[in-house]
């Protein structure tokens, strides 16, 4: 009989948040898969677990997806982990996954944090319907192709993006939105330094400190907004 994949939500920043059932999971699998071996070593550490770990992540998928699909068929438990926050959102977990499904092996998911949910709750924008796009292509004709697909349905946005790259980003989307469309950049959610910066797309860029740390995560909400002005 095939073993079972556990898709486990880890904390985004503080170890706290981890939940008792994953807990469990973690202690009873044969084998952990890990987005970051170093950031999974801490936290099983810190809650006196000690399993056997191996990576899984974007660049090196195709070569361990055949190896792990062998030993979730030889009847082993597995968990996968991303490096914070939920498997397969914006991370490889999702190819797992499908292929796992394609081969006929139970899938599990454990709930638990998410830094797309934590930001839309603290950010005070509306939350009854949202679009996530990941993290943002580079190219500034693709960051404003990606996101005026997405303009007029009056669907809060929220993407990831890197702290090299924020101040840039929000000045190309200023070129996108009308100046009073509310943007809320969330920072080191759950940890010592969390942060939420609220303005207006027009003003945001200045509200920023000179040098960014940490994982970003953007919401922007044209709500009632006209976008014909």
């Amino acid at each position: 009989m095939a073993g079972v994949l556990y898709v486990v939500s880890t904390p985004i920043g503080n170890l706290k948040d981890i939940t008792i059932r994953a807990l469990e999971v973690l202690r009873t699998v044969d084998l952990i898969l890990c987005e970051d071996t170093r950031r999974t070593k801490i936290l099983l550490t810190n809650y006196n677990i000690s399993k056997p770990l191996t990576s899984f992540y974007e660049q090196n998928r195709f070569k361990k997806i055949p190896f792990i699909i062998e030993e979730l068929k030889k009847g082993n438990n597995l968990a996968i982990v991303s490096e914070a926050g939920t498997p397969g959102i914006s991370d490889p977990g999702f190819f797992l996954v499908e292929k796992a499904i394609e081969k006929n092996i139970q899938v599990i998911a454990i709930p638990g944090a998410s830094a797309v949910i934590t930001a839309l709750t603290g950010s005070g924008l509306p939350t009854d319907g949202f679009i996530f796009l990941g993290f943002l292509p580079r190219k500034k004709g693709k960051i404003k192709k990606t996101v005026e697909r997405f303009m007029g349905l009056e669907k809060t946005i929220v993407f990831y993006e890197s702290p090299y790259r924020i101040k840039r980003t929000m000045e190309i989307l200023k070129e996108v939105f009308p100046g009073n469309v509310k943007v809320v950049i969330a920072r080191e959610m759950t940890k010592k330094f969390e942060e939420f910066i609220r303005g207006d797309i027009s003003d945001i860029s200045a509200k920023l400190p000179g040098k960014i740390l940490g994982e970003i995560t953007v919401i922007i909400s044209e709500k009632g907004i006209d976008l014909n002005k």
